[in-house]
């Protein structure tokens, strides 16, 4: 059954109309009758882009969270406050406190900024699992994306809060993808990568062996990762067979630049308003 991903959040617009960017991540997956949401961006654009976009978001019942930052859960009330109760899929770390290292030594909040109780209040139904759920039918999480490669090491800045009041490095065990079965093979979004893009396409292939996977979009976080980590990353995918990579986010101008000059008319830049079908 053909998929459609439609990009209604995103650090870039490459489509004309009103359109916004933000930091941040948000996207419709469509499968037949089934339409899910997929990350909320940081809660600027979401609602005025699905406006411009003609998407009525009351008529979105399920949700997918890929990890508890603010830049893909921020948007989470304002979607649920313009409909009825909704499922909402993610990890059971999702509440964790979460914090970005910055150079003077304060560490910034940036995780989910909304309590579980207040987003009950306006209709959100958890499905917390660190195991792989059934989001509609061909619509799937991946559940915790196990670290085997030995150079993704993720971003030594993110941390995570106790409730003794210290910080230690964040293993974002939270980080989930959404694998959508398609027409032609498998699309994987991704929401800031945090477990390393090799990691999460091994992974998905690991699960779904008898599957294709034809598309990966959404952050890589390549941006934010260390030069070797970008390399060895961009040579890995070069040699994956993936017919579309689309690039957001986290990804960054010097990731996506290097990204395309290896993966040539492979890759394009999923910005806001870009719409693949698989």
């Amino acid at each position: 059954m053909k998929a459609r991903i439609t990009i209604l959040s995103e650090n870039s617009v490459v489509k004309p109309g009103g359109l916004i960017g933000e930091h941040g991540f948000s996207a419709l997956v469509e499968r037949g009758d089934d339409r899910v949401l997929f990350d909320t961006g940081q809660g600027y654009a979401l609602v005025h882009n699905a406006r411009i976009l003609g998407i009525d978001l009351a008529s979105i019942r399920k949700v997918v969270l890929s990890h508890g930052h603010n830049d893909h859960t921020g948007g989470l009330a304002e979607f649920l406050r313009v409909g009825e109760e909704r499922e909402v899929f993610a990890h059971p770390e999702i509440f964790s406190a979460r914090y970005r290292e910055v150079p003077d030594g304060a560490p910034k909040p940036i995780g989910m900024p909304f309590t579980r109780s207040y987003l009950e209040g306006l209709g959100a139904r958890f499905n917390l699992s660190d195991e792989p759920l059934e989001v509609a039918e061909g619509i799937r999480t991946t559940g915790v994306v196990p670290r085997r490669t030995s150079f993704e090491t993720g971003d030594n800045t993110l941390m995570v809060g106790h409730d003794d009041g210290t910080c230690s490095p964040d293993p974002l065990s939270d980080d989930l993808s959404l694998v959508v079965d398609g027409e032609t093979g498998l699309a994987i979004l991704l929401g800031c990568a945090h477990s390393g893009l090799v990691n999460i396409l091994n992974h998905v292939r690991q699960l779904w062996p008898e599957k294709t996977v034809r598309a990966v979009v959404g952050g890589t976080h390549l941006g934010l990762s260390s030069e070797e980590q970008m390399t060895a990353t961009v040579e890995a995918m070069a040699g994956m067979g993936v017919e579309r990579v689309g690039a957001s986010h986290c990804t960054g101008l010097e990731g996506s630049a290097k990204l395309r000059e290896a993966l040539g008319d492979s890759f394009f830049f999923a910005g806001v308003g870009s719409v693949l079908e698989v």
